[in-house]
């Protein structure tokens, strides 16, 4: 397990969530801590370099969060690393044998409290491996269910990995697919045969992406199908649960999103935390 800390209220958050989950699993957990380019600036230094002050600033910063969070989750072997790097360049370099990489959110100005920061947003769209990022009431991630949404049958590591989440927890998975059906793209008032045959058609690739439900036969799995915005049903279900998992697809055309913008919608307004799933 990987956290990424920078001392500010948003990545403690992140890293307690960490260390719980890392309990819950029972592997250890590594806290990175980067001071790179601006490092001075950020901790009220001048002149070029990093300083023996800026360096003793965040080794604390890392003793500081091994002590409280062996205090908090005893039994957690806990490293502290530090990195002289950009913070999302350290993130992605010390995860190469991580099973997670969890950041917290640090969005700025008057919508911080829905805004991602640059370091998640490029984390969660480079990783090789699932990234969470930390936001909204974790307090419902203990006891709350696993929200995955399923975008098309590429989708079934998604679902794994929220199966996986949900047995740690001993709770349910609902699975979601939403689409806007073809009709509701013009001006055309849709057949209610047309609109079946869509249904059945997004029917079979729920299903599809379904199949690792056989692996989990103790978790509790429900299904559902939404006519409309895939984003919008995604951060609904948010509200009511304590993971969302979503698939990140790989880059479609030369200029295409690495995040598409569904992830992106829910990775931003989301009330609970998210994990970002690579798929295929």
């Amino acid at each position: 397990m990987l956290v990424g800390l920078d001392d500010t209220s948003y990545s403690w958050l992140a890293a307690d969530w960490a260390a719980a989950e890392a309990q819950m699993r029972g592997c250890a957990l590594r806290v990175v801590h980067a001071v790179g380019r601006g490092a001075e600036r950020a901790y009220g230094e001048t002149g070029v370099g990093l300083t023996e002050q800026v360096l003793q600033g965040a080794l604390g910063v890392l003793d500081d969060a091994r002590a409280r969070l062996e205090a908090a989750h005893p039994g957690v072997p806990i490293e502290g690393t530090l990195a002289r790097d950009d913070p999302a360049d350290a993130l992605l370099t010390a995860a190469e044998d991580a099973d997670m990489i969890v950041v917290g959110t640090r969005g700025r100005g008057g919508f911080a409290g829905l805004l991602l920061g640059s370091v998640s947003l490029k984390v969660a769209a480079h990783a090789d491996a699932p990234v969470v990022v930390v936001r909204g009431e974790t307090g419902k991630a203990a006891g709350g269910g696993v929200v995955v949404g399923v975008r098309d049958d590429r989708d079934e590591e998604a679902v794994r990995f929220a199966l996986a989440e949900a047995d740690l927890r001993q709770a349910d998975v609902r699975l979601v697919h939403a689409w806007t059906p073809l009709a509701h793209t013009g001006l055309v008032v849709p057949q209610v045969s047309h609109l079946e045959e869509e249904r059945d058609a997004h029917a079979r690739l729920l299903n599809h992406a379904a199949r690792p439900v056989a692996e989990y036969p103790t978790v509790h799995v429900d299904s559902e199908l939404i006519v409309g915005s895939p984003a919008g049903a995604l951060v609904e279900a948010s509200a009511r649960a304590g993971m969302v998992v979503l698939p990140r697809h790989p880059v479609e055309g030369r200029f295409g999103q690495r995040l598409g913008a569904v992830v992106h919608a829910v990775l931003h307004h989301a009330v609970c935390p998210v994990a970002v799933v690579p798929a295929g």
